[in-house]
């Protein structure tokens, strides 16, 4: 996307800078090119592979069918969350708000679900849902800084939380067999949550990269003021990718509830950080106009292998796993830097 701001850089006659040639293909600096974004999009895939490649040599119980199934059940509903946050980083923005609306939205579930299966969907995705378009109002039309209004976002949501189940003192259960089964059976030996994610995966990936919309989230993320020039609608690209962030957790807890056949009011805590920790291990930069939803996806599965080899030591405990991904996701990033740079050299 070219900066506004380079268009009279050609000379004083204001005609355009000739854009630098492309490397040669075959000399070093193309293969650089090629070697850094291969790692920029698609590393996380590729340390995956290795890491299931060694779980399965160095234990026998890792690449069993029930071990692999736990790993993709357990990490399907943080996938979901993290599907709606790699728009929102994409755009250049950050939502920490997606912790405390999944856990009201597995409560409302859980409430809802008195009512039928179609109330305990609709009542946290209506309520999670208009709260991610209040949050992307706020950013886009008024201008606000993200981390901002997500932070008030993240308190104020739980504060909602803690209000519907009497400071947390009740605990609603699913009672309704159909929306529970929908958290706990499916076909395959998968549970719906995974293949629901599969969808919402591919769904993701259609529309980012085939659509006006997802060409929009990355020039408003390459560069926000030359997306508005170019007539990119700026405000209303913002507010879409926040009411799909708050959509996306809200179902990502109703899932959930169904799975636990209740609204556990305890959940959630640090998923926003597990769910940016996913995206941006999975390539996309912070700084925004770059990633992908399959990136994303093996993030989701990288963390989820890390604390399953963990689990498979048997002698350590979960504090481990914390400071493994911690510095796992210090190495992405400074790795992202590197290619930047080198990048930008070549």
């Amino acid at each position: 996307m070219t900066d506004p701001t380079a268009i009279t850089a050609g000379g004083a006659a204001g005609r355009p800078a000739p854009p630098p040639d492309p490397p040669a293909p075959g000399t070093g600096a193309a293969r650089r090119e090629r070697l850094g974004h291969l790692l920029q999009h698609h590393g996380a895939a590729l340390v995956l592979l290795g890491l299931v490649a060694f779980g399965t040599l160095a234990f026998d119980s890792f690449a069993t069918g029930a071990n692999l199934r736990a790993v993709t059940v357990s990490s399907a509903f943080l996938a979901i969350v993290a599907l709606g946050m790699t728009f929102v980083i994409i755009s250049g923005g950050i939502d920490l708000s997606v912790g405390s609306l999944f856990v009201l939205g597995g409560v409302l579930a859980a409430y809802g679900s008195r009512a039928g299966t179609l109330a305990a969907l609709a009542l946290p995705l209506a309520v999670c849902g208009t709260i991610g378009l209040l949050q992307g109002v706020l950013i886009g039309r008024l201008g606000m800084a993200p981390f901002i209004v997500t932070l008030a976002g993240l308190l104020g949501v739980r504060g909602i939380m803690l209000a519907v189940s009497d400071e947390g003192a009740t605990t609603y259960l699913v009672e309704d067999r159909a929306f529970a089964s929908l958290g706990q059976d499916g076909p395959f030996g998968l549970t719906w949550p995974v293949l629901i994610t599969v969808v919402l995966a591919v769904a993701g990936v259609v529309l980012l990269q085939r659509t006006g919309f997802g060409q929009n989230v990355y020039a408003v993320g390459g560069n926000e003021e030359a997306a508005g020039l170019m007539g990119v609608p700026v405000v209303r690209t913002k507010i879409l990718v926040y009411l799909l962030s708050g959509l996306l957790a809200g179902l990502a807890g109703a899932l959930n509830a169904a799975r636990l056949s209740s609204g556990v009011t305890i959940l959630g805590i640090g998923l926003e950080l597990d769910a940016i920790a996913a995206v941006v291990i999975g390539g996309t930069l912070l700084t925004g106009g770059v990633g992908g939803v399959t990136g994303t996806m093996a993030g989701v599965l990288l963390l989820g292998v890390i604390q399953n080899l963990i689990n498979q030591v048997g002698n350590l405990t979960s504090a481990v796993q914390q400071v493994v991904s911690g510095a796992f996701l210090v190495l992405v990033v400074v790795a992202q830097r590197v290619l930047s740079r080198t990048q930008r050299l070549t």
